[in-house]
C-alpha cells in the first residue's frame, strides 16, 4: 500500500471531505515556491484548440473554485488548469455538509451549488497572476449565478465571460451542473444556442485581437440524441470544443450501501462509476462532429488504461478531480509518466 493510500484510509476519510480540501489546497499553494511552477515528466506535446499543451491531463474544474492556486496545481504535473465555476456573482453555495465520499466506489457526491468569488473578484485575481508572469494553459469555467431567471442566463454568463476572457486561454460555458435549479434545461439546444452566441459575442468583443476558443461542457445524464444534437449545435455554431462530461445525478450500479446513498441525498456524483458512460459520450461525440471539434474526455479516469481508452475513443485532452484525490498528489506525474512509457 502507498504512504498515500495509508494517510488517506486512516486519517483523511475521518475528516470532512471539504474541511480537507481546504487543508490540502492551502499545502498545494504553500509549497509552490519549493516545487516550482511546472513539473518535467517524460510526455508528448498535444496541439488543441489553437495551443500547445504540454501533454493531455489536466484538473478539471472545481477544485480551484478562485483561481488562488494555478501554479502550485501545475507543479504537481497537471498541463492544464480549468478553474470556475465562476458566475457572475458572488455566492456561498449550498448549505453545508455538501460534498461526500463514497470510498468504496471511488467516487465523490457534491451538492456545492457553484460556491465562488464572482467573476469581479475572480478577474482582477487572474489579472495579477497573468502580470506576475503566470503561463498555465488556463481554462476558466463559468456558469449562472443561482438566484438569475432563466429568461436573464445569457446575461449573467456574458457578464462573466466579458470579465474573465481577457485572462483566459480558453472559455467553458458550464450548463451540466445538476446543483444549481434549472441550469440543465440549459442544455436543450433551442436555450443553448443564444447562450453560446451571447458568450461568443461578448468574448469577441473584450478580446477583439484574440479569438478565445469557446467550449460546453455536458452531463452525462443526456440522452444519446441529446448528445448528438449537442454535436450538431456545435458544428453549426463555429463551437471551438465540447467537454463530456460533468457529474451524474445517477446512481445506478454502486458498491456503497444503498442507505447510505439515500442518507447523502442529491448531488452530482463523479470517479469511477461515471467511467464507462463518458467514454461512451466522447464516442458518439467524436463519431458525429469528426476530427476538427477538440473534446475534452473527464469522467472516470484514474489508470493509465482509462486514460489510454478515453483518448482512443476520441477525446484530444483528458482532465480528472476524483481520482486527484483518491490516488494523492503524485498521481498527475503517475500518469502522464504511463502514457508517454507505456503508450
Amino acid at each position: 500500500m502507498r504512504p498515500y493510500d495509508v494517510v488517506f484510509t486512516q486519517a483523511l476519510t475521518r475528516v470532512d471531505p471539504e474541511r480537507i480540501h481546504h487543508a490540502a489546497f492551502r499545502a498545494i499553494r504553500a509549497a509552490t515556491p519549493l516545487t516550482g511552477r511546472a513539473v518535467r515528466v517524460p510526455s508528448a506535446p498535444v496541439r488543441a484548440l489553437g495551443l500547445t499543451f504540454p501533454h493531455p491531463l489536466g484538473l478539471a474544474a472545481g477544485f480551484d473554485k478562485n483561481a488562488v492556486g494555478i501554479d502550485g496545481l501545475a507543479a504537481l504535473g497537471f498541463g492544464h488548469v480549468e478553474v470556475g465555476t465562476v458566475t457572475g456573482e458572488a455566492q456561498p453555495g449550498n448549505p453545508t455538509p455538501r460534498l461526500f465520499r463514497l470510498t468504496a466506489d471511488r467516487a465523490i457526491v457534491n451538492r456545492m451549488g457553484f460556491n465562488n468569488d464572482g467573476a469581479e473578484v475572480v478577474a482582477r485575481r487572474l489579472a495579477a497572476w497573468r502580470a506576475a508572469g503566470g503561463d498555465t494553459i488556463l481554462g476558466v469555467n463559468i456558469g449562472k449565478t443561482k438566484v438569475v431567471p432563466e429568461g436573464e442566463a445569457a446575461r449573467d454568463y456574458e457578464k462573466s465571460a466579458g470579465l474573465l476572457a481577457p485572462y483566459a486561454d480558453y472559455l467553458v460555458v458550464n450548463v451540466s451542473s445538476p446543483n444549481t435549479p434549472g441550469l440543465r434545461d440549459l442544455q436543450a439546444v433551442e436555450k443553448l444556442e443564444p447562450l453560446l452566441r451571447a458568450v461568443r459575442r461578448r468574448a469577441d468583443e473584450v478580446r477583439p485581437d484574440h479569438r478565445v476558443p469557446l467550449l460546453v461542457k455536458i452531463a452525462p445524464d443526456l440522452s444519446d440524441d441529446d448528445v448528438l444534437a449537442v454535436a450538431d449545435l456545435a458544428l453549426v455554431t463555429g463551437l471551438d470544443g465540447i467537454i463530456a462530461t460533468n457529474t451524474t445525478i445517477s446512481r445506478d450500479s454502486l458498491v456503497t450501501p444503498a442507505s447510505r446513498v439515500a442518507e447523502i441525498g442529491a448531488g452530482g456524483l463523479s470517479g469511477q462509476p461515471l467511467t464507462a458512460r463518458s467514454e461512451d459520450v466522447v464516442r458518439l461525440l467524436r463519431e458525429r462532429v469528426g476530427p476538427d471539434l477538440t473534446l475534452i474526455g473527464v469522467g472516470g479516469i484514474t489508470t493509465v488504461d482509462d486514460a489510454r481508452r478515453r483518448l482512443a475513443a476520441g477525446a484530444d485532452l483528458l482532465q480528472a478531480y476524483t481520482a486527484f484525490v483518491y490516488e494523492g498528489p503524485l498521481w498527475p506525474r503517475r500518469l502522464v509518466r504511463g502514457l508517454a512509457t507505456d503508450g
